[in-house]
């Protein structure tokens, strides 16, 4: 729109056209920014929200070269050659992070088979916009939460990486471990292909076996269905599904890579369970109860609850005619979810940021931080949740979540004082990943 943005005292960094063939023979070709180059920026910030210290800071400077930021300082004389960068009128934050996404898929709709009728390379193209809307919304750091369609995930994350495409920094999951017929199957639309179905399990040896090889295929983590779903036909939230040694040999798996697993789970009793099981996080939690709530909090489980969409879903879901079992469903765990949340915020169970953006439109994912705040939490615990805790969560501290030495230069500069205002991060004035501007 018209809003002003912030001053670049040079020319904003090279954007570059390229072709280049993805893995399993996808061929695509788009504009993307080329990688950042050891270029030294010195960022003049207005305010500086410190999400470590739980503060606002003023008269702070950042020095970024190359991709990394070099130092968070008070503001002196720019070093030689740097590029100046006056976002002096802007409150600055970290990239924010969501971890609950569904960018490699198509969007939720009233066609159930959709999924199915969106070939692979449609798929990933559709995720390709999807990215980057996400990231010029502020979020330059997403955790992919499984897609139908196998491992189109992986694909768009490497075109992201090779800049290819331009998007977030994402952590994928390739598939859902799911039961035949479960909350992670596409159920209501006839026979599957196979690339629809790599994480269905149906013993505890197909669980571990198909968490390794969704592993060596490119996952990051694994994303267990623990629960029948809101959106899915068939299946009911509050039923448990994937058993106790399922998901702990997934979790197994997955600590034997160096990495976790994080559940969909509704059902207090699948909560619970996965909790036992080892994962590392639960997401949805609509269902929770409050010995759930005691044994998150006794094991450092995180809550990843998605506290806005079911507002969406009754809205939008109610008007293009969404299945009426989904609008049901989610009429059943939406107000249920947000008490539970609450419950989690006074308690301080651990809680991480994350939306479920797909099932509402990508690029929105800032809306949740309202929800937040009214459910109980502060602005600035909310504003963590979706930038430090988010990064604790995933074991990426070092790298991303806070504005510090070392970390990758991720920022986002926004209007006015979101401490005041949590809304003001639903509109970005200006986004940097990796010392590259993108919007």
């Amino acid at each position: 729109g018209d809003e002003a943005k912030p001053q670049d005292e040079s020319k904003a960094g090279a954007q570059g056209a390229g072709n280049g063939m993805i893995a399993r023979g996808l061929i695509v070709a788009l504009l993307a920014a080329t990688p950042a180059q050891s270029e030294t920026l010195y960022i003049k910030t207005g305010a500086l929200i410190d999400v470590v210290a739980g503060r606002a800071v003023k008269g702070k400077c950042i020095t970024v070269n190359g991709e990394r930021i070099m130092s968070v300082g008070r503001c002196t004389k720019p070093p030689k050659a740097a590029r100046i960068i006056d976002w002096r009128r802007y409150t600055i934050l970290p990239g924010l992070i969501d971890l609950h996404t569904h960018l490699a898929d198509v969007s939720q709709s009233a066609d159930v088979a959709l999924p199915l009728k969106t070939s692979l390379s449609d798929t990933v193209a559709i995720g390709a916009k999807n990215a980057e809307v996400t990231l010029r919304a502020g979020f330059t750091t997403v955790r992919d939460a499984g897609t139908y369609r196998g491992l189109s995930d992986v694909i768009l994350r490497d075109a992201i990486n090779a800049g290819r495409y331009v998007g977030p920094r994402m952590f994928v999951s390739g598939a859902y471990i799911t039961i035949p017929g479960g909350g992670g199957e596409l159920n209501g639309v006839g026979p599957l292909p196979e690339d629809m179905r790599l994480g269905v399990s149906s013993t505890t040896e197909d669980a571990g076996i198909k968490s390794e090889f969704l592993l060596k295929q490119g996952a990051d983590q694994i994303k267990l269905i623990a629960t029948g779903a809101v959106l899915a036909i068939g299946t009911e939230p509050g039923t448990p599904e994937l058993t106790y040694e399922q998901m702990k040999a997934s979790v197994d798996v997955a600590a034997r890579q160096g990495t976790y697993a994080t559940a969909h789970a509704h059902g207090a009793l699948g909560i619970k369970t996965a909790i036992r099981a080892g994962v590392r996080s639960i997401e949805h939690a609509s269902l929770i109860d409050d010995e759930a709530l005691a044994l998150a909090k006794a094991a450092g489980v995180w809550l990843v609850m998605d506290i806005y969409n079911g507002d969406y879903i009754e809205d939008i879901g109610t008007k293009q005619g969404w299945p009426a079992e989904y609008l049901r469903k989610n009429r059943e765990t939406t107000d249920v979810q947000r008490i539970g949340f609450a419950k989690a915020v006074k308690l301080g169970v651990k809680i991480a940021y994350g939306t479920d953006a797909g099932v509402y439109p990508h690029g929105l994912n800032a809306r949740q931080f309202a929800y937040m705040v009214r459910y109980g939490m502060s602005p600035m615990q909310a504003i963590q949740s979706g930038t430090l805790r988010a990064a604790e969560l995933m074991g990426k501290q070092a790298d991303i979540g806070s504005l510090a030495p070392g970390r990758f230069a991720d920022m986002v500069a926004v209007e006015g004082d979101p401490l005041q205002d949590v809304r003001r991060l639903e509109n970005v004035a200006a986004v940097m990943k990796g010392g590259v501007l993108v919007q």
